[in-house]
């Protein structure tokens, strides 16, 4: 099957979920908020149930294998930055909150990878940023990040003006929901009156969880975001393959989202353009090994794929 990019601006996908077991889930919560909940203008009641922040982070968690502490097998040799400390790993470019942007990257006493980077751009410290040439620099060291976004903060790098948005991004809504309230107790079985406020005695407290007549997972791929990039169109092709594995994957195995929040999808289907297919996880894995080494043959992914950094 052809894996070029559809002829369209965005590719959008929809998921059908629902509980996996009874009808109650715990939606995202904020400190200073709790639940978003929300009114749509007929009144509807709706709730955010996983943000765009949160999606990103779980799609990059489908490309990377903790038992390993690298990506699984069939992504050998896509580009990263993996992080040492004293000899040993410590974290990398795909599991950082800011990416390429981790202090743990960016902030090490040890400058040779900065210094490396620093020269790379170095062309964009005056004038427009050229997206192209950021985007080949991206590639180069975090092919990941050309689809989560990246925002380069430091002044020392273009002055800080290097960024991207998402080209794929998603986000989890419930529709006409209810409160369900429930509550416990933590119970101090050994001195239920003791002080609480260090620990111990009886501490009852409340819950919210949910129930929804609909619950959906909605996806964007800027298409046009992956043209402009300008890159060889094996490694365009590529990006737009380990997009759509990244949305498959997740909603498969990472539907997790909390103990209270398991999710099970019922129907994944393409909404826009009219006519694209969004492949089976087992075969956009068995595609991406190929696709990889044809991305790698363009000589723009760094040699080795892996770059190493140590955080000191």
């Amino acid at each position: 099957m052809s894996h070029d990019l559809p002829a369209a601006p965005r590719l959008l996908i929809e998921a059908t979920l629902r509980p996996l077991q009874g009808t109650r889930f715990q939606p995202t919560g904020f400190p200073d908020l709790g639940a978003a909940t929300y009114e749509l203008p007929d009144g509807t009641r709706m709730l955010l149930v996983e943000s765009a922040q949160s999606v990103a982070n779980r799609l990059e968690a489908t490309c990377w294998d903790g038992t390993r502490d690298a990506p699984p097998p069939f992504l050998d040799g896509i580009p990263y930055i993996e992080v040492q400390q004293d000899g040993a790993y410590l974290t990398s470019s795909i599991q950082e909150a800011h990416r390429i942007n981790s202090p743990y990257i960016l902030e090490s006493k040890d400058k040779t990878f900065f210094e490396q980077l620093r020269s790379d751009v170095g062309a964009m410290e005056k004038g427009p940023v050229n997206r192209r040439l950021l985007a080949a620099v991206l590639a180069r060291y975090d092919l990941n990040s050309l689809l989560h976004g990246v925002f380069l903060a430091k002044k020392q790098l273009a002055g800080g003006r290097l960024r991207l948005s998402r080209a794929l991004s998603g986000f989890i809504e419930a529709r006409d929901v209810r409160v369900a309230a429930s509550g416990g107790v933590k119970n101090d079985r050994v001195d239920p009156q003791g002080p609480t406020n260090k620990g111990f005695g009886n501490v009852p407290f409340h819950r919210d969880e949910f129930v929804a007549a609909e619950i959906t997972a909605s996806f964007s791929l800027d298409l046009a975001q992956l043209r402009s990039y300008g890159l060889p169109e094996p490694v365009t092709r590529l990006l737009y393959v380990l997009a759509l594995y990244k949305v498959r994957a997740f909603l498969e195995e990472g539907l997790r989202l909390r103990t209270a929040c398991d999710l099970d999808p019922l129907e994944v289907r393409v909404t826009r353009p009219d006519g694209a297919v969004l492949q089976s996880t087992d075969a956009l894995r068995e595609a991406l090994p190929n696709l990889i080494t044809a991305a790698a043959a363009c000589d723009i992914f760094a040699s080795p794929p892996v770059t190493q950094v140590t955080y000191s």
